[in-house]
């Protein structure tokens, strides 16, 4: 069985993993096939349980392989909260805040809480179109993980140290800094 964190980023998915690296009966990855094209980007393990919010743009692909096989599971956090923080990323070498507003979108100079906000949207609906007909879905909150992750323990059938899975939730890993160089330059060209 194959497990797929669908996801905007910025909501817990590397916490998430951490907690799954406690099980014995499961690999785990974070965006660990990202730089793969054609069919090896979607040549994961079995056993596995992959997080990597560019899977949103791939959704094509993984319904292709996997399909009604696979389990997903749709983590999402506070709207503003999780476009706040994508918006402290902006210097970020590989940040997909950046790739989406000046690749997809095509805005080369723009930068701001907008076109987070609009990324969030984007994501979410293209995740939430895709799980529509898929029968293996689990959606979770941020904000409540803590509390249902061993739901979603007890969903895939998960074997290994469950106690130090959930406690893995009273860390934040990977957060983001509480300001960016950005919100630091504006905030001097105000004063």
């Amino acid at each position: 069985m194959n497990v797929f964190i669908l996801c905007t980023g910025r909501n817990g998915s590397v916490t998430f993993l951490r907690a799954c690296q406690h099980l014995e009966n499961f690999t785990t990855g974070h965006e660990s096939r990202a730089k793969y094209t054609g069919p090896a980007r979607m040549d994961y393990p079995d056993n596995h349980i992959e997080a990597d919010n560019r899977l949103s743009w791939m959704l094509g692909k993984l319904g292709k392989k996997y399909g009604n096989n696979a389990y997903y599971v749709h983590i999402t956090r506070d709207r503003e909260a999780t476009a706040n923080s994508f918006n402290r990323r902006w210097d970020f070498k590989n940040s997909i805040i950046k790739a989406y507003t000046h690749g997809i979108l095509m805005r080369q100079e723009d930068v701001g809480l907008e076109f987070c906000l609009d990324y969030y949207d984007t994501v979410n609906n293209n995740i939430d179109y895709f799980l529509r007909d898929k029968t293996n879905v689990m959606r979770l909150k941020l904000e409540t993980m803590k509390e249902d992750f061993p739901k979603f323990l007890k969903w895939i059938g998960a074997e290994g140290d469950l106690k130090m899975a959930v406690k893995e939730w009273d860390y934040k890993h990977n957060p983001s800094r509480t300001r960016s160089r950005w919100e630091l330059f504006t905030s001097i060209l105000k004063k």
